[in-house]
């Protein structure tokens, strides 16, 4: 990142310093609620992730029903792809964003849920499209991110085919805005296939319409401190055996499997007591 030339000030003690992209985007982040991250993938990478995500999507059809999803609200979603394809594993697992989130929220922190998301073509509404959190029901604001949402995009996000609104500052807010604050402050974010639409996840968003003829295919990130429980224990979904990387299985909770009892709780605590 070239260094830009100092602007003029007055009366400034304290000012930050964004070193480098990912500074950069840190730094826009904590102040506007979001942020684009280029994800360091090539053509070929990409093409595996939207040829395993279509893939994906018709064996959950298949798998669970095309039309039992469609009235869950599901048949535009495929929970957990990592679970079923390594590629999108090396997703969740991309270097850039995994360093965003320890400078934003800190170390441990864990994979909450990764669910692929298609904005579809000539519709006037999908599960996407009203405004909220990522961590929705909730009204407070915190001095640092609990949560940071990663949408990576496989397709690009136009205008067009409904790229992400965003109420900029909103997680500064505990009340979502008033109508007329969102009409005048709202943008929509375009970003390049290969990018991450990074936000605080208590940035109010939401699709916009897909006027294209295409759907739009993105996967969903959400990290969150341990604390906060996964949408989907992935421990039990993917199993004990599922990797051996300490850094993976850190990140998606194996080291901090919920107790069922009080004597594995203790067991728990003697565990980290020796390691």
């Amino acid at each position: 990142m070239s260094s830009p030339a100092k602007l003029a000030r007055y009366g400034v003690r304290i000012a930050n310093e964004a070193t480098d992209s990912l500074g950069e985007a840190a730094e826009t982040l904590q102040l506007l609620g979001y942020a684009v991250v280029n994800s360091g993938l090539d053509a070929n990478q990409l093409d595996r992730l939207r040829n395993g995500f279509d893939g994906l999507r018709l064996a959950a059809h298949e798998r669970h029903g095309a039309e039992r999803l469609r009235k869950l609200g599901e048949a535009d979603l495929v929970r957990c792809p990592l679970g079923e394809d390594t590629s999108f594993l090396s997703l969740a697992t991309n270097h850039r964003i995994l360093a965003l989130c320890e400078q934003l929220i800190g170390p441990g922190f864990v994979l909450n849920q990764q669910n692929g998301i298609v904005n579809p073509a000539g519709v006037t509404s999908y599960s996407q499209s009203a405004f909220h959190r990522d961590l929705p029901y909730q009204h407070f604001t915190s001095s640092r991110p609990l949560a940071i949402n990663a949408l990576f995009c496989l397709d690009p996000f136009t205008v067009e085919n409904g790229a992400t609104l965003v109420i900029p500052a909103s997680h500064k807010q505990e009340a979502f805005p008033s109508e007329a604050v969102i009409a005048a402050h709202s943008r929509q974010i375009e970003a390049p296939a290969g990018s991450f639409l990074v936000l605080d996840a208590m940035t109010y968003h939401c699709g916009g319409l897909n006027r294209s003829p295409r759907d739009r295919r993105a996967v969903n990130h959400l990290y969150t401190i341990a604390m906060m429980r996964q949408q989907i224990d992935l421990v039990a979904h993917l199993g004990e055996g599922f990797s051996e990387d300490p850094a993976v299985r850190q990140l998606l909770g194996f080291n901090h499997p919920l107790p069922r009892s009080v004597a594995e709780f203790i067991a728990q605590r003697e565990r980290r007591q020796s390691s």
